[in-house]
């Protein structure tokens, strides 16, 4: 692509032109994903950050100065800050698994007996999920099912079912800590 085009493509991008999107999408897309790929090590994941990368760079195509980068340049950018906002959430999903495995597998047996306690509270916490998120998280802490498995039985898509738990997580463990159960 030839300079004028470029700042030809990035004028109209910056103005909102969906088809100047369309053609950076077309021409850059692989690059993010391949790039998002490679340190996430997921499909499904890197599929999140080149979307999320795209919503990003279109949401703030104002603040996009061609004087200061080249809209490849500011894309991979964007690329890198999707990239290690996915690999820190899943950081805090797999914390969060931890937690809650410790409140549904009897690890903390005492005479043989597991906290009775512990699992009611985390049940009730589970029956106050949206009916979806509840589902998606039975189906992933106990009949341990992956994602995809999940994906597949509810005829979910992928991120979908990975937002849910996302979310799910974040706030079991906000009302557990709020209820002084979780350390």
């Amino acid at each position: 692509m030839d300079d004028a085009h470029e700042r030809e493509l990035s004028d109209r991008f910056r103005r909102g032109d969906e088809r100047a999107l369309e053609e950076i999408y077309r021409r850059w897309s692989p690059v993010v994903f391949t790039m998002a790929l490679r340190f996430v090590g997921d499909r499904g994941d890197a599929e999140d950050v080149t979307q999320k990368a795209f919503v990003s760079a279109w949401t703030s195509r104002e603040r996009f100065d061609p004087t200061k980068a080249k809209l490849s340049t500011w894309l991979i950018a964007i690329t890198r800050r999707r990239i290690a906002d996915t690999l820190e959430a899943r950081t805090r999903v797999r914390a969060l698994q931890a937690e809650l495995q410790r409140f549904t597998t009897p690890d903390d047996v005492v005479g043989g007996e597991v906290d009775l306690g512990d699992r009611l509270l985390l049940a009730d916490e589970i029956d106050r999920l949206e009916p979806d998120a509840r589902r998606v998280v039975r189906l992933a802490f106990y009949d341990d099912l992956t994602h995809e498995q999940i994906s597949e039985r509810l005829g979910m898509p992928l991120g979908t079912v990975k937002s849910h738990i996302r979310r799910s997580l974040t706030r079991l463990r906000s009302r557990l800590e709020v209820g002084h159960v979780a350390p």
